[in-house]
């Protein structure tokens, strides 16, 4: 006697569970230009390298003789598998199945809590979310019999915060989304969106409408436009399903698998010695003038490792992953092209960033252009000195080693948050550099009123004392002084930040573990 009809049940039950919502609701997943959550999964992974926990559970209907007639899978599906030979946790809701929504088990797979957050936490792997679902319903209490206190039972997020602080988290919201799912997904180190078919809000439209009168569509509500772009709750957004897996693995692939483990360096066949031309020439005379400071980045890392977060958000900071001879860092640069002048929304992409880095081990280097804060009634309204100030008070708390380079305007308090006053406080400038508490354009009539109005020719005085101002700003007299660290021709910029974090990784191994925080934010 032995078990083959049991094993048999077994692998047929799997059948019926890989056939997720059934094939009339895969077909109208498909139409809508969606995947399926098991082929998300299949074509983000490593080939053959996921291993489903938990795929027979669900609800069974049985005949009178104890036989499985019909069987519906719970609507989530997670489990191990790998990306680039690492191991990482995964899971997410199958929307082919009531929406993805819970199943109502006493134990979650995933999306409200649950193992997939468990697997991650015990075993120190990266967590990845696909977030497919509406989350809960009024229809709860019909279900239950009472009502339930938000927070209840598993609905909890304890175990969400927790890994925040040692293991990389990532979620990507695939279609629409609200409520616990829609806060799971903030509740993650990096997060992207799919444009044109993933939404997500605090409440739907229907909610919209009844509260305030107003009629809209869902992605006017929390399409792309509205999350990543203007509110900056989403870091990414991506073109298709394809390309947002494709960023979910170049996001990973600068992150160790946890925060006692170090960046993972890969083989460099870029020349750290490679030292371009056009960094001599590519800041313009006038301060007034625009340049790419992408371009300029572009020519300073790695070929082709510049990974962009929070692209369309904040536009007055770049914050960046990139490598240096092959070991991961994080990169924060001032954007002229749209004025460098931090914002509350730069502000905050900034301090982001730089926890981000801290926590993970990533070594960040500035690039900095930056005429100050943002100005006016609209900016103090967005209260852009608290944004400013506790974009600093982050930087302060870092422990990583961090570079300054000073490409030409630093100024004020933001160009302050461009320095490390907390660490070893190393700054190197180029040629073209100026810096101070603000530009003498302006600053001369501010602190020399009395002295330009009691002139004979006030305007030929407040000249004179600009030019005397200049000569004393030259980079020239700062390095003199060693009040910089170094000033360097801008085409040794590469091998230079290259030899120091080659020389700094000793360090950041000795630093290794969870990160401290203490105080209160500003």
């Amino acid at each position: 006697m032995n078990w083959a009809a049991e094993i048999d049940e077994l692998h047929r039950r799997r059948r019926l569970s890989e056939a997720c919502g059934g094939p009339t609701a895969v077909a109208r997943h498909h139409a809508a230009g969606k995947l399926t959550v098991r082929e998300r999964i299949d074509a983000l992974l490593d080939a053959d390298s996921f291993r489903e926990v938990g795929k027979l559970a669900g609800r069974g209907s049985y005949d009178a003789h104890g036989v499985l007639a019909a069987f519906e899978p719970a609507p989530y599906v997670m489990g191990l598998g790998r990306i680039d030979g690492r191991p990482v946790a995964i899971g997410g809701e199958d929307y082919t199945i009531r929406a993805g929504t819970g199943f109502g088990s006493d134990r979650r797979k995933g999306g409200q809590g649950g193992f997939i957050e468990d697997l991650a936490h015990a075993y120190r792997l990266p967590l990845i979310n696909l977030v497919d679902g509406t989350g809960g319903s009024v229809d709860t209490a019909r279900r239950k019999g009472y009502t339930v206190v938000p927070g209840y039972g598993q609905d909890g997020f304890e175990r969400s915060v927790d890994l925040l602080g040692i293991v990389p988290v990532v979620c990507a919201v695939m279609g629409t989304t609200a409520g616990g799912p829609a806060m799971r997904a903030i509740l993650s180190h990096w997060s992207i969106m799919v444009k044109g078919q993933a939404q997500i809000f605090a409440a739907g439209p229907p909610v919209v409408e009844r509260a305030f009168g107003v009629k809209l569509d869902k992605d006017e509500l929390g399409g792309s436009q509205i999350a990543v772009d203007t509110a900056g709750s989403i870091d990414n957004a991506a073109e298709d399903e394809a390309d947002c897996l494709r960023q979910i693995r170049r996001f990973l692939s600068y992150l160790p698998q946890n925060v006692w483990e170090m960046p993972p360096p890969v083989v460099c066949a870029d020349p750290v010695d490679r030292c371009d031309d056009a960094l001599a020439e590519i800041v313009p005379r006038s301060s007034r003038q625009a340049y790419d400071m992408r371009k300029l980045l572009g020519m300073v890392v790695d070929r082709d490792s510049l990974f962009e977060l929070q692209p369309t958000f904040g536009r007055a900071i770049i914050t960046a992953f990139a490598r240096m001879n092959g070991k991961p860092i994080g990169i924060v640069a001032s954007n002229p092209m749209v004025g460098g002048i931090v914002d509350a929304r730069a502000a905050r992409k900034q301090g982001h960033f730089v926890e981000l880095c801290d926590t993970f081990h990533l070594p960040i280097v500035f690039f900095a252009d930056v005429p100050g804060l943002m100005v006016g009634v609209a900016s103090e309204s967005e209260a852009i000195l608290r944004e400013g100030v506790r974009a600093r008070y982050i930087g302060l708390q870092v422990s990583v080693p961090v570079f300054s380079v000073i490409v030409r305007k630093c100024y004020g308090v933001a160009g302050g948050g461009f320095i490390d006053r907390g660490g070893l406080n190393f700054k190197i400038a180029w040629p073209s550099a100026q810096w101070g508490s603000l530009p003498v354009e302006g600053g001369v009539k501010a602190a020399y009123r009395r002295e330009i109005e009691a002139a004979d020719d006030p305007a030929r005085r407040e000249q004179e004392i600009e030019s005397e101002l200049r000569r004393l700003a030259s980079p020239f007299r700062t390095a003199e002084a060693f009040a910089i660290e170094d000033l360097i021709d801008p085409r040794e910029t590469r091998p230079y930040l290259c030899q120091f974090i080659d020389a700094l990784q000793g360090r950041l191994r000795s630093d290794l573990g969870p990160k401290s925080k203490v105080g209160v934010r500003p």
